[in-house]
C-alpha cells in the first residue's frame, strides 16, 4: 500500500471516530489522534490535543 493510501486510510478512519475536519492533518498527528480516542478522550479534544 502507498503512503498516499496509508493517509486517505488514515484520514477515513479519523472522520469514523468523529474527528472532523483532518484534512490538514499529518500521518503523525491523525495516528496521535486515533490513539487519544480510542483511549476515550473526545475527538474534538483528541485533534486540538494531536496539532500542538
Amino acid at each position: 500500500m502507498g503512503d498516499r493510501d496509508k493517509l486517505h486510510d488514515l484520514r477515513q478512519q479519523a472522520h469514523d471516530a468523529g474527528i472532523e475536519g483532518n484534512s490538514k492533518m499529518t500521518e503523525e498527528q491523525l495516528r496521535e489522534a486515533l490513539r487519544k480516542v480510542g483511549k476515550g478522550e473526545r475527538p474534538e479534544m483528541a485533534k486540538h490535543n494531536a496539532k500542538r
